[in-house]
This record gives structure tokens, sequence and C-alpha cells, in this order.
């Protein structure tokens, strides 16, 4: 088994022509508009692979204990992400709790891996804790099982999360007077961004540059370091990347290590659970729920029953969970994963 971990699969999503991210604080009409979205899809980042495939997250169990665990007891695993952020989905999802520190706009589309939420509840409490009267707004993080969320590409896999801004007193978020990054209130967002690089296994933070300078501006004026400020916003391979139709909240991907761990090492025995032997197809023209039931051995009717279809028209561009009879010749395995580091603050400069 451990032995297909080493397949490897770039995570370049250069692959996919559109982001269809919501904003958070549009409304939910906003929310269904299919509007165009490359940079999302155009954002590269490949985690490190560990050089022996060795397992790292996950090594307290066995192949035979985790194998004989999916089959009679897979709840008992926890979380697990399987495939990629465009392309994935979560078995055993947690929801996002109710909490002080925070509030779920949408709570039926707010589970993750078990990291995702205990980084966001942690992030949230340190904010939380700094103004006490903050409350991060967290839109869509994803369905129970993963899979396919209109609007959005990504969030498939229980690591991806849309953040609102804080704003100023006084503004509303869905109409502000004057450009987003003039109305938003600097303290409490890098409070939000630090806690994040700080506290969080993230591996990247999308959002327009014209916050991005605000922020950087307002970390370098209270005395933060310039070089750790620069590493993080400017450059190719920075953690806050930029992406158009992001300037009304921080779209946050999160490592997941033993949830993406354990998403690759059960994909070569899905068979063993029907309930789970699944693909994921992305759909494109020409495509049929008929001509992918033969190429994929499924049916029209195990394909509808697992993505709420009642009729039969596609969406170019979606991903469809495709239940087979039989192992998986075609699904890609992500290589074995191994977090960076996180990027920390320098060390304050000893008294003079």
């Amino acid at each position: 088994m451990r032995a297909a971990l080493l397949v490897t699969l770039t995570l370049s999503l250069r692959g996919f022509a559109q982001d269809l991210d919501a904003s958070p604080d549009a409304g939910p009409e906003a929310a269904l508009r299919d509007v165009p979205e490359a940079s999302e899809a155009e954002v590269t980042s490949t985690p490190t692979a560990a050089h022996d495939g060795g397992l790292l997250y996950s090594a307290d169990l066995s192949d035979e204990e985790l194998n004989r665990r999916f089959v009679d007891d897979p709840a008992s695993l926890g979380s697990m992400s399987l495939g990629v952020a465009e392309a994935g989905r979560l078995i055993n999802g947690v929801q996002m709790p109710e909490g002080e520190a925070w509030t779920i706009v949408d709570p039926a589309n707010a589970w993750g891996t078990k990291e995702t939420i205990d980084a966001l509840t942690t992030v949230a409490r340190e904010v939380h804790a700094s103004f006490a009267d903050a409350k991060l707004r967290i839109n869509h993080i994803g369905r129970q099982n993963g899979g396919w969320l209109r609007p959005h590409q990504s969030h498939q896999s229980g690591r991806d999360v849309d953040l609102g801004f804080f704003y100023k007193d006084g503004v509303n978020p869905g109409s502000p007077k004057q450009a987003r990054e003039k109305e938003i209130d600097l303290a409490r967002n890098w409070t939000l961004i630090r806690a994040l690089v700080i506290n969080a296994d993230v591996q990247f933070v999308l959002v327009d540059k014209r916050v991005q300078k605000v922020l950087a501006d307002y970390a370098l004026a209270i005395g933060e370091k310039k070089e750790w400020v620069d590493r993080l916003f400017l450059g190719a391979d920075t953690l806050v990347k930029h992406a158009r139709r992001h300037r009304d909240h921080f779209h946050v991907r999160f490592f997941a290590p033993r949830s993406q761990e354990l998403g690759a090492r059960i994909s070569p025995i899905l068979t063993s659970r029907a309930d789970q032997n699944v693909l994921i197809h992305r759909v494109v023209k020409g495509d049929s729920l008929g001509k992918l039931a033969t190429k994929y051995n499924s049916t029209v009717a195990m394909i509808q029953k697992a993505n709420g279809l009642s009729g039969t028209a596609l969406s170019v561009g979606r991903t469809l969970n495709i239940p087979i009879r039989g192992p998986c010749t075609q699904c890609p395995l992500p290589p074995p994963l191994v977090v960076p580091p996180r990027l920390l603050p320098p060390e304050p400069d000893p008294a003079t």
C-alpha cells in the first residue's frame, strides 16, 4: 500500500479555468452568480514531500490496523481528506461549532478536516482575546462529505475557508461607501493574518493586492520587522498571494497533515467499502451521465444519487462523485506530505 503513496500528482491548479469564490459580505444572491475567476486557479503551491515516502502523521496505524478499522469502524479514524482541494472529498468531516469568537454564515457548508476546524477556533479566539468585540465571520468551508460546492472550484477536501474582513465601526460590509481597503479595520485584520501565520499550518492566503498593501503598511507602522513582512507579502513564493475577486474576503487553505496522509493511505483500499468507492470527475463539454457511467463502470442512477441530481443536466467545470464497481485504475494520489515550518516573526532585538 505504501508504494502506492509514491505516485506523484502535481498540485498546480493551472488546469482549472475559473474559480467562482463567493463574497462572504455580498449576501446569498451574490453567492449564486457564476462570475469567471481565474486567479485562484493560477495559484501553484506544492507541499513538500517526504524524501523516503515514509509516514509522518499516521505512523501509529499499521496498514493492517488501518484496513481493519476502515472496514469495521471508519468513524474511529477521524477526518480524512482525499484528492486535492479542487477535485477531492472528505470522510468523517467535522462541523464548525458555534462559538463566542466567530459567526458561521452557512452552518450546512461549514464542514472540514479536524485540523481545519481546530485552526479556525484557535485563530478566532486569538483575535477575540485582543479585541473583545471582534467576531470572525466564517463563510464557506465545505460540504459534509466534501466535493463540489457552488460556486467554488476549490473547497472540496475540507481545507479551504472564506473569512470575511473586519470593518471599521459603522461600515456596512455589504455596501461600503469607499473601496474596501479604506473601510476595513487594519488592527483587527492584521491580528487575524498574524494569528494565521503563527498559530496555524497555512498553505496560503488569497486576497487582493490592494488589501495586502494596506495591511503590510500597517504592520510596518506598528513595528513589525520589514524582512518578515516582505516574506509574507512580497515575491513569488509568499504566504499571502494576490487573487482577483478577493477584495472583500480572505481565502485560506490549511494543511491537514494527518487527514491528508490518511486520505492517501485509504485510497487503494476504497473497494473494501462500496459506499466509499468513489472517484472524482470534472465535467467537460460533451459529457453525459450515460457516457460517464459506461466509462467508469457505474450507473446513471448511482451517479445521480451520489451527487443529489434529480435530472441529467451537467454543468461544465463542476466535479462529480462517481461510484465505481471495482478498483480505481485512474485515481491519482498526492505525494507524501511534509508540512513546512511556520513563517514565524524574528525574535525582538535585545534591549540596548
